[in-house]
């Protein structure tokens, strides 16, 4: 069982690691199709990195209130709702709007696991971990390349979304194996 928690971990590093990749992949043809200046994704990734920073700061207390599992669980929701908004965004403004969540579900989940694999597992598992989150952030970008190349950019931000929700199910099926 604790093999099976570990790759969940993993997989849930993975999560965290998909949206980082879409913006910078897809903003060349966002920012045509929303008729703002190419300068606007620094707006857009700052709101991000805002609430990432907010979201890691009141994890310690979010966490022993409700436990890693359950943080995790909604910070994967959260996340994957975020890049559902962002795929039906039509304006800069919503990015924005969607921007907030994004960053909020990214932050907690980051320092919960952090948190939880240094506490109950060995070191090692802490450089793997990260190796995960790289992952995540490997795969987005083709995911997202290849939405722009058969598609448009929300489909590239769409499917990322139901992997979210996937992973999210995968957690809550999951759960008793955190105790």
């Amino acid at each position: 069982m604790v093999s099976l928690l570990l790759a969940v971990i993993y997989l849930s590093f993975i999560s965290l690691g998909l949206p980082d990749g879409l913006l910078g992949a897809a903003w060349p043809s966002m920012y045509e199709q929303l008729g703002v200046p190419v300068s606007y994704m620094g707006i857009v990734a700052m709101i991000i990195s805002a609430c990432t920073v907010v979201s890691s700061l009141m994890c310690d207390r979010i966490t022993r209130r409700f436990h890693t599992s359950k943080v995790t669980f909604v910070s994967v929701v959260i996340t994957a709702v975020a890049l559902w908004g962002f795929a039906n965004s039509t304006s800069f403004w919503q990015l924005c709007l969607w921007g907030l969540p994004y960053g909020l579900g990214a932050g907690c989940i980051d320092a919960a696991l952090n948190n939880y694999v240094a506490i109950y597992y060995e070191s090692r598992h802490m450089s793997w971990l990260h190796c995960f989150w790289g992952v995540g952030t490997i795969i987005s970008p083709y995911i997202m390349s290849y939405a722009l190349t058969h598609t448009v950019w929300t489909h590239g931000y769409r499917t990322i979304s139901y992997i979210q929700f996937g992973i999210a199910v995968l957690l809550v099926l999951t759960l008793p194996l955190w105790k």
